[in-house]
């Protein structure tokens, strides 16, 4: 007998959300530990660490000077400077960093210390890195969005040069699985059986068999063909529930294990909304229209993770929001890599 789903009927409660962090810069991804240390990607070129007691301290190789405002283009178009995105813990406590400003793997230690990993891969520029992953047997996976620049021609372009790469702690990688629409984050099933991708530019879930050896195979979409917008972070709860925020529509979704789409959270312009599907459409996307595009608590929902002491609070992360919204869910979030190491303060 199928359990009922703790989803299906409910949604985010709005008033009682509450905001983690402050003046925080491109909280893209989020990193939650077992004791309650949140961690959130930062423009300036590390992360935020934001402790149980709210504290936080921000660990980056040097505190640069910030303009009075974010530029737009430079920030969000042309992704100039150093702009920490996807990021894992390895092991030891390190993290693992895709930057997607500086088109590299980085690694940065407990004292905001940070060595390039590597930027090529065979023999090219490795592209827009977006996000890693570490598996149970130890293995390290990258997404690469998109080779193009800038990275937003890719959409229009629905250009198909996204790959993952599974590479070595010595940043010896290759190529596994290529051929996709604006790779994004990457996630695999409690079994390690499927590899999930998110296919930003498709507007798709796609799924591919880990093979024993960490190579990936047969290849397949998941859940609903195309989403109601761009999506770019995701994560699997207990149930089995894949949860979705679509960027710039700025919706929290998720995709049950039948293949339902549950709307959790809708937090979009309706109009910028509409504009920017019909322009999705058209292939005639610009970077104005999708600058429009956005809600007020997380602006360009990006991320999600879930955290607490029972996996029940979920953060979401934004590429232009200042805090990280949270709230409680019905269930609890998948368990991460991490959950049960021990690392150094």
């Amino acid at each position: 007998m199928t359990r009922d789903n703790p989803l299906r009927g409910w949604q985010v409660d709005r008033a009682a959300i509450r905001h983690v962090g402050r003046d925080l810069q491109r909280p893209e991804c989020i990193l939650c530990q077992r004791d309650g240390t949140v961690w959130a990607a930062d423009a300036r070129g590390g992360a935020m660490r934001i402790a149980p007691d709210g504290s936080q301290q921000l660990l980056a190789p040097a505190a640069p000077a910030q303009p009075d405002a974010i530029d737009f283009d430079q920030r969000y178009v042309r992704s100039e400077g150093s702009l920490p995105n996807g990021m894992t813990f390895l092991a030891n406590g390190e993290l693992l960093i895709a930057n997607w400003g500086t088109d590299a793997v980085e690694v940065m230690d407990r004292q905001g210390r940070v060595r390039r990993l590597f930027d090529r891969i065979d023999g090219q520029p490795l592209g827009k890195a977006n996000f890693p992953l570490r598996d149970r047997q130890g293995r390290l996976y990258l997404t690469v969005t998109t080779r193009m620049q800038p990275w937003t021609e890719s959409i229009n372009a629905r250009a198909t040069d996204g790959y993952i790469a599974l590479f070595d702690e010595h940043g010896q990688a290759r190529i596994v699985a290529d051929g996709f629409e604006g790779t994004n984050e990457i996630r695999l099933d409690d079994a390690g059986e499927w590899m999930y991708v998110v296919e930003s530019n498709a507007r798709r879930i796609s799924r591919l068999r880990v093979r024993p050896d960490g190579t990936l195979g047969e290849r397949e979409v998941y859940g609903p063909a195309r989403l109601p917008g761009f999506p770019d972070g995701f994560a699997f709860d207990v149930f089995g529930n894949l949860w979705v925020t679509l960027i710039m529509t700025d919706r929290l979704v998720a995709i049950t294990p039948d293949g339902e789409l549950l709307t959790l959270l809708d937090d979009g312009n309706p109009a910028a909304t509409q504009s920017l599907d019909a322009h999705y459409e058209a292939r005639t996307l610009t970077p104005e229209i999708m600058a429009a595009a956005h809600g007020t608590l997380a602006p360009w929902m990006a991320s999600l993770s879930f955290g607490g002491p029972d996996l029940q609070t979920v953060y979401l992360g934004s590429l232009r929001g200042t805090t990280l919204p949270s709230f409680r869910a019905p269930v609890a979030g998948q368990a991460p890599i991490h959950w049960n190491e021990d690392f150094p303060a």
